[in-house]
Parts: C-alpha cells; sequence; structure tokens
C-alpha cells in the first residue's frame, strides 16, 4: 500500500503550475476588461487542479498496465512501480474527475449550461491521454491537445465565467499559456524518448528525434515571449510583468539545447513549470493594477 508521501508524489505536483497559470491568466484578463468574479476564479482553480491530478493518476494507471512506466527515468509511477494496486490508482483518478465535475457544475449553472459539454471534453481528453484503446498520447497528439485544454479552454473559460466574453487579449493570454504547457510536456518526452520508443510509445518527441524536440521547446518559450508582447499590447503595459517568466525559462532553454538528457531533463520540468506560473502571475499582476 502506498504511503500519503508516495501519492503525493504519484500526483506529480511539479505539473500543477500548468493548472494554476491559466487561472491566473483568465483572471487578470477578466479583471481588466470587466472585472474579477474572485469565488468564480476560485471554483475554476478547483477545476483545472482536479483535472491536472486526475490526469496525472490516469496516466499513471494507463501506463503502468501498458508496461511502459516498468523502466522509467523520471518521478514514481504508482502502478509502474508496484507502490500502489491499478485499481486504486483508478479510483483516486476518478475521485479526482468527481472534484473537476462538481466545481463545474455550480460555474455552469451560474454562467451557462453551454460549458457542461466543454466540461466533459475536458474529463473525457484527460482520460483518454494515455487510457483507452487508442490513447492519443501515444500517437503524437498530447501537446495538441495539452494547448487545446490547459491553454485556450481553461484560459478563455476562466475569462468567459466572470465576464461572459471572449475578449481577444484573453486569446492572446492562452496561446501563451497554453504553449508553456506544451513545453513542459515537451521536456518531459525528450526525456523519455528512450524508454517510450522501446515501449512503443509515439509521444511527438518520439515522432521528431531528439534533435527536432530540442528546437520545438525552445521554439515554444519564444512563443510564450511574443503572446505577452501581444497581451500588453492589447491590454495595458504593465502586463509585461510577466517578462519575469524568462528567469527560470533561459537556464531551461539553455539546458535543453546543450544536449541534457535523461535525469539532467527533470530540472528543466521544474523550471518550465516555474516559467509558465511567473508568465502568469506576471500578467495578472499587471492587469489587476491597471483595472484599479
Amino acid at each position: 500500500m502506498a504511503t500519503p508521501a508516495q501519492w503525493l508524489e504519484g500526483a506529480r505536483p511539479r505539473t500543477l503550475p500548468a493548472a494554476v497559470s491559466p487561472v491566473l491568466a483568465g483572471t487578470g484578463v477578466a479583471a481588466y476588461v470587466d472585472q474579477a468574479v474572485w469565488w468564480k476564479a476560485a471554483l475554476a482553480l478547483v477545476v483545472s487542479l482536479a483535472l491536472q491530478v486526475g490526469v496525472n493518476y490516469a496516466n499513471d494507471y494507463s501506463d503502468g498496465i501498458r508496461g511502459t512506466d516498468t523502466d522509467r527515468v523520471g518521478p514514481l509511477r504508482l502502478v509502474g512501480s508496484s507502490a500502489a494496486s491499478a485499481g486504486a490508482v483508478r479510483l483516486a483518478a476518478f475521485a479526482a474527475f468527481g472534484v473537476a465535475v462538481v466545481a463545474g457544475l455550480v460555474l455552469a449553472a451560474t454562467t451557462s449550461w453551454w460549458l457542461v459539454p466543454v466540461g466533459a471534453l475536458a474529463v473525457l481528453a484527460a482520460w483518454f491521454y494515455t487510457g483507452g484503446s487508442m490513447p492519443y498520447g501515444y500517437r503524437a497528439l498530447g501537446e495538441v491537445m495539452v494547448f487545446l485544454f490547459f491553454g485556450l479552454v481553461a484560459v478563455l473559460g476562466t475569462t468567459y465565467v466572470q465576464t461572459e466574453s471572449l475578449p481577444l487579449p484573453g486569446w492572446y493570454a492562452a496561446i501563451g499559456v497554453g504553449v508553456l504547457a506544451c513545453a513542459i510536456l515537451v521536456a518531459n518526452n525528450l526525456r523519455d524518448i528512450p524508454t517510450d520508443r522501446a515501449a512503443g510509445k509515439g509521444t511527438l518527441a518520439v515522432v521528431l528525434g531528439e534533435e527536432r524536440s530540442r528546437y520545438l521547446y525552445v521554439l515554444l518559450v519564444a512563443a510564450a515571449a511574443v503572446a505577452l508582447v501581444a497581451v500588453a499590447l492589447s491590454t495595458s503595459r504593465l502586463a509585461l510583468l510577466g517578462v519575469a517568466f524568462v528567469v527560470p525559462a533561459v537556464p531551461a532553454a539553455r539546458m535543453v539545447l546543450t544536449g541534457a538528457a535523461g535525469r539532467d531533463l527533470v530540472p528543466v520540468l521544474a523550471r518550465t513549470g516555474l516559467a509558465e506560473l511567473a508568465w502568469a502571475a506576471g500578467v495578472f499582476l499587471g492587469l489587476v493594477v491597471a483595472s484599479l
């Protein structure tokens, strides 16, 4: 039976910035174009965090029963390491999704019911990333779906539940958050190319190969910088506080370009997550101050 510390590690807390960031960015835009509704922002954060934890446990379960995680370089996987049973991890994933569903239904009931099918698609995307008979994460589509759901849907959804609008700055913010979320996944899959290829897991990094995956990572970081400028031009120069993201992003990009591999890429994951959080927090702070 897994210990509480192992369950916490299995939830992959280093990925949680990818859940907090879209809510921060979306709320910042809402505050600037209209007004922030803080209790809705809090519920959106619950949805985002629960989905992130749910997808982490779901991936642990699905990869574990396929044998993909039997020989890993990265952090603990509960099923792959036999620290917890597959059934227990699957139940944990469903419990996290349940929390996301309840919070999402409250938001839909107080905003618009068309949010329900969007939320349902998000839960299905979380499960079928590595779950089911044809997981899209094994077919080089992981980054596409991360950009869609942890970028566009999460940021714009956060803005919409507070303003009932989809303003242009929100789209720019969604792109910036989305490309950095993708960069986290690219770094993760770059690290796992040898084991994923051996297990038949066709991630985008496996398809592109090591060299082109490294260039893709840098391109995504550069795209985040462009998106930040677009947010500032469409709102306030104070949004450029998000430029703080370069402090962790530049060393991470340097490590990727200079050939870091295996365990040496683990710090890149942490720094990329921090970069995404800094980007979103800077935009949030700048736009909230500008709205005063």
